[in-house]
C-alpha cells in the first residue's frame, strides 16, 4: 500500500493503520467459529452508499459541525441498540508497521488506536473490535446490525461521555477499501468503529471485508 514520496512522512501511520484494517480481518479468522448465518451485515442500501470525502460530512441542514472535546483516553464504549457496554484496550503498531488487534482472549474487548485521535476529539477516532473468536461471536459480532441516527457512547478518562450518532454503517471489500475516507483528516469530531464482515470464504477460511461504521459527535448528547 505505497505512497507518493512527498506526502509518505505525513501519512505514514495512516497508511500503517490501514493495513491494519484487513489485518484485523487475518487475525480475527485464525479465531473463527462456524455459526450458521454470520454475523449481520449492513443493508444493500448502506453497502453500496457512494463514498465521500473525509471530514466532508456536514451537521444538521449541512451546516458545520460543533466543536469537539479535549483530548483524554476512552475507558468504555456502549452501544444500546447492539447491547456493547465493554472496556477498552490501547493499541499500537507491530514491528511490521500494522496497527496491532484487542486480545482474541477476551471476547468483550474493544481496541483504540492509541497513537491517533481520542474519541470526542477533533479528528477520525479509530476503534476496532472482534466480530468473533473460537469462543463465539465477540464484541462487535452486532455492529452490522446498526443505523443511521443509532447513538454510540464512549466513556472518557476524564470523566466525560463523548455521544456520536452513526451516520451510515458500510461494508468494504479488502481490495477495495477506502483509506482516505476511513482514516483521512476531518474537520470535526468523528468515529469509526471497525470489524470483519462481507461475508465469510469457508473455502479460503477468511472473511471478505471489513463493515466499518461512520459516525460523528454529539455535544451535550
Amino acid at each position: 500500500m505505497s505512497q507518493p514520496e512527498a506526502t509518505r512522512m505525513g501519512r505514514g501511520k495512516l497508511v500503517a493503520i490501514a493495513a491494519g484494517a484487513v489485518f484485523l480481518g487475518v487475525t480475527v479468522i485464525n479465531n473463527h467459529i462456524e455459526t450458521e448465518n454470520g454475523p449481520p451485515q449492513p443493508a444493500a442500501a448502506a453497502q453500496s452508499a457512494a463514498p465521500a470525502p473525509a471530514g466532508s460530512a456536514p451537521g444538521a441542514a449541512g451546516q458545520a459541525r460543533p466543536q469537539a472535546l479535549g483530548s483524554s483516553p476512552p475507558v468504555r464504549i456502549r452501544i444500546a441498540r447492539i447491547g456493547v457496554d465493554a472496556p477498552f484496550v490501547g493499541l499500537g503498531l507491530n514491528s511490521s508497521g500494522v496497527i496491532d488487534v484487542p486480545p482474541a482472549t477476551d471476547r468483550n474487548l474493544a481496541g483504540w488506536y492509541k497513537d491517533g485521535v481520542t474519541p470526542g476529539a477533533r479528528g477520525a477516532a479509530i476503534v476496532l473490535g472482534h466480530v468473533d473468536t473460537m469462543a463465539g461471536p465477540a464484541v462487535f459480532w452486532n455492529l452490522g446490525s446498526l443505523k443511521q441516527g443509532d447513538e454510540v457512547v464512549i466513556d472518557r478518562v476524564d470523566g466525560k461521555s463523548a455521544k456520536f450518532a452513526v451516520d451510515s454503517v458500510e461494508v468494504f471489500q479488502k481490495d477495495a477499501f477506502p483509506d482516505d475516507r476511513v482514516y483521512g483528516q476531518t474537520s470535526d469530531a468523528q468515529l469509526r468503529l471497525i470489524t470483519c464482515g462481507g461475508g465469510y470464504d469457508k473455502k479460503r477460511k477468511d472473511y471478505l471485508g471489513n463493515v466499518v461504521v461512520f459516525a460523528h459527535f454529539v455535544p451535550g448528547g
